[in-house]
């Protein structure tokens, strides 16, 4: 008699046990996609996405906290906008200048490496010839975005002294807004209602996704800067547009230039809250403390991460950073050491691999 195949039994997980497979990959450049349902947009800086644990939610609202002494808020702003051309996402920026179109020009371009170079080079047919005047015509319709293994990079690293090319930014939807033009801030935040409107929202296929940067948004040049009730409705009213669309809103503000129970107000209704401080010239005791302290070009600090869909808080291994210059070019973000004894540099937050701190990576060093 031949024996019965016992049947298979499912088994049976409680209603609070969830699946925490790797998310799949978003197929949007720029765009990618995390846990719980969540989406991530690059910051445009590598070692600062590593650090929040992907980039910028999609939906979110973004404040950094500027130093009035150094413009550090600056590099952050414009790998920002970089990264989102270099996707051919729209952008909205508005700042308290005359002409904010001219700040375009200060863009970053992404940092081509020697080995890109080489590569561009042997792949370009040696038989074709092409006059110098039209070599910037050959090519024009490939994507703007580089690519590794097929794939498109969802963050790239940026030269600070190369300006981005002009093509991207005159391909791509660019806007820009004057807030000296603003005087009750009712015509930043109808612009900000249209650039989002165009943007398609999600229903279950993710197409697109847009970034606004404000610059400077209580800097005491604009008419509002003593209407505190104005500057927080508005806050309150481009959270809600935002978290309803699929862009991401960065926005610098002066904390010191406003009052504590305003600045204290802007700091809660942020969803990511970051921080900027430049550190003297020369301070002998502080350099005698930090590693690699002559590189330093200021601090970052986290005061606060976006939670999307999770109630797990998010605790990081560090909250603040120095900020560099790789190469005197690309920026990047390193952990604060203790000084050696040796006198030995850190290393960035993306490729260090010890809990001690050592510049070596390798194994977890407890």
């Amino acid at each position: 008699m031949a024996a019965t195949k016992a049947p298979a039994t499912k088994e049976r997980k409680s209603s609070f046990s969830r699946n925490f497979s790797a998310p799949p990959e978003s197929s949007v450049p720029g765009l990618k996609k995390g846990l719980n349902g969540t989406i991530f947009l690059s910051s445009g800086i590598p070692d600062l996405d590593e650090i929040l644990g992907g980039g910028f939610h999609l939906g979110s609202l973004v404040m950094i906290m500027e130093d009035t002494e150094a413009p550090h808020h600056m590099l952050l702003l414009r790998n920002f906008m970089s990264q989102g051309l270099v996707h051919n996402q729209p952008v909205l920026y508005a700042s308290p200048s005359k002409n904010p179109r001219d700040f375009l020009g200060t863009l970053p371009s992404i940092l081509v490496s020697k080995d890109d170079k080489s590569r561009k080079t042997d792949s370009e047919p040696k038989d074709l010839r092409i006059a110098w005047q039209y070599k910037k015509y050959h090519g024009e319709n490939k994507p703007h975005f580089e690519e590794q293994d097929g794939k498109a990079e969802y963050c790239n690293d940026f030269d600070l002294k190369k300006p981005i090319e002009k093509h991207l930014i005159m391909e791509n939807r660019v806007e820009c807004v004057s807030l000296l033009d603003c005087p009750s801030l009712a015509g930043l935040r109808d612009s900000c209602s249209k650039f989002l409107s165009q943007i398609p929202r999600y229903d279950g296929k993710l197409t697109s996704a847009g970034r606004i940067a404000i610059q400077s948004f209580c800097a005491p040049q604009c008419e509002y800067y003593d209407k505190e009730w104005d500057m927080l409705s508005f806050i309150r009213s481009l959270k809600s547009m935002v978290r309803t669309s699929n862009a991401v809103a960065f926005l610098t503000f002066p904390a010191s230039l406003v009052s504590s129970s305003v600045s204290k107000r802007l700091q809660h209704m942020a969803d990511t809250l970051l921080s900027v401080k430049a550190i003297p010239d020369e301070d002998k005791e502080l350099a005698s403390l930090l590693t690699g302290y002559q590189d330093m070009l200021g601090l970052l600090s986290v005061q606060k991460v976006a939670r999307f869909n999770t109630q797990v808080p998010v605790i990081l291994d560090a909250t603040t950073f120095s900020i560099k210059l790789q190469k005197r070019r690309s920026l990047v973000l390193e952990c604060l050491n203790q000084a050696p004894v040796d006198g030995s540099s850190g290393s960035s937050y993306g490729t260090s691999g010890s809990c001690s701190g050592s510049s070596k990576t390798g194994a977890l060093d407890f």
